[in-house]
């Protein structure tokens, strides 16, 4: 059971807690915090109605894990779910502690979800008072979630969700959320898109809002470093794509114009939650957080998807507003994590429980000490040893890969786009933070991933994920026409 950390501070009357919660939502893909290419202005709203965490990190970049992250205020070490496990999550509680809505309820809160949730199994208690997600929206309106397609052969190519605009899932989601924020208060609440996550697949207009030959390619470095981690070219293939290039560069800007349409149409959703939560007599003493879960490379480092510790992939929009207590409209470049969201519930709320993040809203009031370091962890379930760590601690990235015991170091502030290995040039630096995050992970009694004092290594090994094939082919071509 992680411990509670109990601090004082109370606001005078308990305001609502609103989280927005995106699905593979690159950091990059807000345009006041420096995208003049996409068209985001409700995340802009969010962006001057508080305080914009530049440096946010999914500390364990994929799905399951990253929602478990959120649920439970504890790292994936912790929770055990380092991957995309589909396995029972019910026993979280008993080793972390009640699930952040339960926790919520137990602070006085009337608590929903509505959207996506990714646990199971799919009947899973996570504490919501209410919770809707795909079979409420299924048995509402009698539509798919998507009426493309999601075979794993098409899921890289640009689509269009032939829904109207007004009655897809994400504004059937908005519809249900807006009902939800004008109940009575005190309310806790997540709203979690599907999108920008795969198909990209935008309803119309959003299809044809920008122009590939006006957004730039990918970043893409010397392959040894790109696909240092072997997880990636093996993803790659996964996802119907070829192992050493992912996808040409032109198609790459016509998905990323796909991209950027799916998350201007949730942006256009979000300007409804903003609008139902201005119209309470309460606005200004509503929380509300933003973020995703991670990111997506979206062709960056000859690579696609997620879990990977590269920025595009692991690095996330982070936005906190509470105009009752913080400043509006500020920047802070201070570590941040998902770990990190349980205390800002929790402190809003006037109960705090930290679990294994640090005090955020205490950070930005300077009643708490910012984060020295931030960890992240991942490995793929059912492949040969692939493990990966990541240390960040100010400028430095360290990233180590148990497969083979690769390892990179970036300088952050002098190579932004990760081009540039220096862990050969830098040996002392590198050899510092390896250690540290052995010490981490023994602390944190992973062993399994520690040996004589330092990170376990395995032989290099070519990694097979196979093919993302989410309902089987049939033997013969024509078995498909019966």
């Amino acid at each position: 059971m992680i411990s509670v950390v109990e601090v004082t501070r109370v606001p005078a009357t308990k305001p609502n807690v609103l989280f927005v919660m995106t699905d593979q939502q690159r950091y990059d893909t807000v345009r006041a915090l420096g995208n003049a290419r996409i068209h985001t202005p409700n995340i802009d709203r969010l962006v001057d109605r508080g305080v914009s965490f530049t440096d946010a990190y999914s500390p364990d970049p994929i799905c399951i894990p990253a929602r478990h992250t959120v649920r439970t205020g504890c790292e994936a070490t912790t929770t055990d779910f380092l991957g995309n496990e589909k396995r029972d999550a019910s026993h979280l509680e008993e080793r972390c502690g009640p699930f952040l809505a339960r926790a919520m309820r137990e602070r006085g809160y009337r608590t929903f979800l509505v959207g996506k949730y990714h646990a199971h199994p799919r009947d899973i208690d996570l504490g919501y008072d209410t919770r809707l997600s795909v079979e409420a929206y299924r048995e509402d309106t009698g539509h798919e979630v998507k009426t493309t397609a999601r075979e794993g052969a098409m899921v890289h190519l640009p689509q269009q969700n032939h829904l109207p605009p007004e009655s897809n899932y994400e504004a059937w989601t908005t519809d249900r959320a807006v009902e939800l924020i004008g109940g009575d208060g005190p309310f806790f609440g997540l709203v979690s898109y599907e999108p920008p996550h795969p198909p990209f697949a935008p309803s119309p207009p959003f299809d044809r809002m920008y122009d590939p030959d006006r957004l730039p390619g990918p970043v893409r470095g010397d392959r040894a470093v790109d696909h240092m981690d072997e997880k990636i070219p093996a993803q790659n293939y996964h996802f119907w794509t070829t192992r050493e290039d992912g996808i040409d560069a032109t198609t790459v800007r016509v998905l990323k114009a796909h991209y950027y349409g799916m998350i201007s149409e949730v942006d256009r959703h979000i300007g409804r939650l903003l609008d139902a939560v201005e119209s309470r007599d309460d606005a200004e003493n509503t929380v509300i957080c933003f973020f995703s879960d991670h990111g997506e490379l979206l062709g960056d480092h000859h690579g696609w998807e997620k879990s990977s510790f590269f920025e595009s992939s692991c690095r996330i929009p982070f936005l906190l507003s509470w105009p009752a207590e913080l400043p509006a409209g500020v920047r802070n470049d201070e570590l941040v994590s998902l770990t990190d969201l349980f205390g800002v519930a929790t402190t809003a709320a006037g109960n705090p429980d930290l679990r294994e993040g640090i005090d955020v809203v205490g950070m930005v009031k300077d009643d708490a000490d910012p984060r020295e370091r931030l960890y992240g962890y991942h490995r793929t379930p059912g492949l040969a040893p692939n493990f990966t760590t990541m240390v960040r601690e100010g400028d430095w990235k360290y990233v180590f890969m148990q497969n083979g015991g690769r390892e990179q170091l970036f300088d952050l502030s002098a190579d932004p786009h990760e081009l540039d290995d220096l862990s050969g040039e830098r040996p002392e630096q590198t050899a510092e933070l390896r250690e540290t995050a052995a010490r981490k992970l023994e602390a944190d009694d992973r062993t399994d991933f520690v040996e004589n004092g330092t990170l376990r290594r395995y032989p290099y090994q070519r990694l097979d994920m196979g093919r993302l094939i989410r309902e089987p082919y049939p033997e013969s071509p024509e078995d498909v026409l019966e």
